[in-house]
This record gives C-alpha cells, structure tokens and sequence, in this order.
C-alpha cells in the first residue's frame, strides 16, 4: 500500500448571490482570493472537510448542496497533483456576507465578485473552475476539469 500514489486533495464551497456574483475571501497568508475551503485532512471527507472549512474561515455552520466541480489539478510548483471538489454554497445576500466572521487571521474579508473580477482577485485556474461550478448549477450537472478548464 505504502507505494500506490498519493493525491493532495482540497474541497471548496460556491456561494452566489441571485444577481451572479460569487463570494471570494481574502486570505491572510497569500496575495491571491479563494473560494471558503481548504486541504482534506487525514481520514476526512471532502463534503466534511468543506463544512469545516466554512466554520473555520467564516464562523458559519450551513448545509453544503450537491457536487457541483471535480477538478483534477495537474503538479506545479513543487506540488504534487490533486483532486480539487467544489460543493454548492446556495444564495447569500450582502447582509449574510457582512455577518461572516473572521475569528482566526486566516481569513482577512469576503465579497461577493462577478465572474469577471474573479480573474483579477483569484489565479487564472480558480476563475475557469468557478465558471465551471457556475454553469453546473445552471445544467444541473458536475462539472469535470482539468487544471480549472472544464473537460466535461
């Protein structure tokens, strides 16, 4: 067992507002803007590695919705490959961004952004993936990429 592969793997939540903004936060620790979520640790989940991000980072406990990305992320800098998942958040208003919580320094803010901006906040693989999640809560289907660019 101990020389089959090993694979990173890291699950996110997609939030949006009901005009198509997506909520991004402001890590601490790094330049560029992310979706709430983070590594699966050790004997976890994805869905409950998700839910525990969402805790951490935003002091909220909310039902995660269906699967909406699987994105095989291929090795760069230095990083092994990685199985990213990104589960469906729901709608949020300004008013339940303004009342997210930040109690930890990981997180410094959140906002909603249009896709557009996403691309100047975020890295050019983040901005592809959330296209992908957000065309997959428009077709109701998982969205598969690789490196952020949907696949299928």
């Amino acid at each position: 067992m101990a020389s089959l592969p090993r694979k990173r793997m890291a699950a996110g939540v997609l939030f949006r507002s009901s005009d198509g903004r997506v909520l991004l936060v402001e890590p601490s620790y790094k330049p560029n803007w992310e979706i709430p979520g983070g590594a699966v640790e050790a004997d976890e989940s994805p869905w409950a590695a998700a839910a525990r991000e969402l805790l951490e980072e935003l002091g909220t406990e909310r039902p995660l919705g269906r699967l909406l990305v699987v994105d095989h992320v291929h090795p760069y800098d230095g990083r092994p490959d990685a199985m990213v998942f990104v589960f469906d958040g729901g709608v949020v208003t300004d008013a339940d961004v303004a009342a997210f919580t930040f109690s930890d320094g990981e997180i410094l803010s959140a906002g909603l952004y249009t896709l557009a901006q996403t691309r100047t906040l975020g890295k050019p693989m983040l901005a592809a993936r959330l296209e992908a999640a957000v065309e997959a809560v428009e077709e109701g289907i998982v969205a598969l990429c690789e490196h952020g660019k949907r696949v299928a």
